[in-house]
């Protein structure tokens, strides 16, 4: 297998973006609403914490966090962000060792990076959940409105491939709601409630131009939340919540 730069896979391409400001702005708000009700007391682990953006919207719910991340450079800016209140660790999910079972485990758009993905999702079941646990668990979606658009636009074969700047930001699948639950039973978690966050028909470059201007209100977001509750196979991403299976 060929050795993996974290580092690399991190920075942004000529035309495409490792992160967008639609995912910090948009998608980052609506993960920790649909998560909220369902978080149990005590600790958290985030696997995969990238430079800290998701993390800082978890520390006024969690005084006791820790945080794995493959990447060097990232996990710099995310100290450099959230200090030393919060145990950064540098490490591959395959290799680190964890002294803890976690009350709450989150990753979110981590999975479809990895290259082994039931084996990490056996880790988190096996050896990291606490028994009354819960696993947060949220991927890009194959099927997401706006993905299907490029597909029939001819930007994309088709709904699950793994497009080349995908793959170079590190993507070795894209998932689809059977598809990560069948990852998870795979495992052997117990995947209690399933969603959709987000119904979405446009390319994050897309919304990212919109977001700049006055076309779009804080209430055609909250509908665009909303109506993935309905269609949540048509959404931006998929969400599911699992326990120690």
């Amino acid at each position: 297998m060929t050795t993996r730069d974290y580092n690399q896979e991190i920075k942004d391409t000529a035309d495409h973006q490792y992160a967008y400001n639609f995912d910090f702005d948009v998608m980052h708000p609506f993960m920790i609403r649909s998560f909220t009700p369902f978080f149990k007391p005590g600790n958290l682990l985030e696997l995969g914490c990238f430079k800290g953006d998701f993390t800082s919207r978890l520390v006024d719910t969690f005084s006791d966090i820790t945080c794995v991340e493959a990447s060097e450079d990232a996990l710099k800016s995310a100290r450099e962000r959230l200090g030393d209140n919060i145990n950064f660790i540098n490490s591959r999910f395959e290799d680190v060792k964890l002294p803890y079972r976690y009350d709450n485990i989150v990753l979110t758009h981590v999975l479809e990076h990895v290259d082994d993905p039931v084996k990490l999702l056996k880790r988190i079941n096996d050896e990291w959940l606490a028994d009354d646990g819960h696993f947060f668990l949220v991927c890009p979606n194959a099927h997401a409105a706006s993905r299907q658009i490029a597909v029939k636009m001819g930007l994309i074969s088709h709904n699950d491939a793994v497009t080349h700047a995908e793959f170079l930001h590190g993507h070795r699948c894209t998932y689809s709601l059977d598809t990560l639950e069948r990852d998870a039973r795979l495992a052997g978690l117990d995947v209690i409630y399933r969603t959709g966050i987000f119904f979405k028909a446009m390319a994050n470059f897309q919304w990212d131009k919109i977001l700049q201007t006055d076309i779009v209100t804080k209430q055609y977001l909250e509908g665009c939340y909303q109506l993935g509750h309905h269609y949540p196979d048509l959404c931006s991403s998929i969400f599911l919540l699992c326990k120690k299976g």
